[in-house]
């Protein structure tokens, strides 16, 4: 037989008059959808901060922000780009020259095709660089009209570069290290879910905070997402490592969980991390993520500070952030 449950009592103002019950808090959803959410079997945050989701709908044009792309790819790709297009530039302009004939240049006294198109690429490339060393020049009306349309794209093609360059150095990024696993290892005679983060950059950084949510599948397929309350969620000053530290407490999610619990739950860690960039005075973000997979139970991180120095000052050793050493964990019930 089902227990009777009493009805919540109505709340009341200070009349008497009865005030509406509180709305039902609303399931938590970091912006992933429902839909992906319980359908998803891949994580949904990689590493390395990309978000593990591929859109589809959209055209190539339709999606593609060139600005955008030259902004955000790596300084090899984007140098490549660049070189790319401006040894794609000159080709242009230099079968140009070449159709035109061979007496669209003056200076040139070569007489095969091949030849005239080398001579026109080198001299694509004075024309946009404004060298004008003399040797060729254009000879002809058609010529001239070629060489004015190429100034104007290499003035506009410097201008561009010249924006592009300023404003990737402009654009402050943060470059956050995270440990390559995350640990539930002892904490305060019980035990906690933690991961350290150090600043990869020289920049100091300020007023760092953290906000860490578990993702779990929970009746069937549905996949439920929790806040995780941290030891410290935010430092003054990040000059050295942290640890960021979640206490497995009766409150916690995780509290009762065992490494098979969350790795049949299919459990991921979303980190997020916000930050003041001193160096720009601009906000700063970094986010990644830890599967159940890549947590290492009954392990403590070891200490990468160095207090011995001969001059007094702390040091710390960047490259031991993903050391731990072993350490017994007994499980929370």
């Amino acid at each position: 037989m089902e227990p009777q449950v009493s009805p919540a009592p109505f709340r009341t103002d200070a009349t008497g008059a009865a005030l509406p019950a509180p709305a039902a808090a609303e399931p938590r959803d970091l912006g992933f959808g429902a839909k992906v959410a319980s359908e998803s079997r891949q994580r949904l945050l990689n590493r390395d901060g990309t978000f593990n989701v591929e859109r589809e709908g959209l055209t190539p044009f339709a999606s593609l922000s060139l600005y955008h792309f030259l902004l955000t790819v790596s300084w090899p790709r984007f140098l490549a780009f660049v070189s790319a297009g401006f040894l794609l530039v000159n080709a242009l302009f230099a079968a140009a020259y070449t159709t035109l004939g061979p007496g669209a240049l003056g200076g040139v006294t070569a007489t095969s095709v091949g030849e005239r198109f080398v001579k026109g690429f080198f001299f694509s490339i004075q024309t946009l660089a404004t060298i004008g060393y003399g040797a060729v020049h254009p000879a002809s009306m058609a010529a001239n009209l070629v060489v004015t349309i190429e100034v104007l794209v290499g003035l506009m093609g410097l201008a561009l570069a010249t924006g592009l360059v300023f404003a990737r150095f402009s654009r402050p990024t943060a470059k956050i290290l995270f440990s390559d696993s995350a640990l539930i290892a002892p904490y305060h005679g019980g035990t906690a879910f933690m991961f350290r983060i150090v600043n990869g950059r020289s920049n100091q950084l300020i007023e760092v905070t953290a906000q860490v949510s578990l993702s779990r599948r929970r009746a069937g397929s549905r996949r439920e997402f929790d806040q995780l309350a941290l030891e410290r969620d935010r430092v003054t000053f990040f000059p050295l490592s942290w640890t960021v530290v979640h206490p497995i407490t009766p409150e916690s999610p995780l509290w009762g969980m065992t490494e098979e619990d969350l790795l049949a739950a299919d459990a991921e860690f979303f980190i997020l991390l916000k930050g003041l960039d001193e160096t720009f005075s601009q906000e700063v973000h970094a986010r990644s993520s830890y599967k159940a997979e890549e947590l290492v139970w009954g392990a403590r991180f070891v200490n990468v500070f160095h207090l011995d120095r001969e001059d007094g000052r702390l040091g710390i050793d960047i490259t031991r952030i993903s050391e731990i050493e072993r350490e017994a964990v007994e499980a929370e019930s």
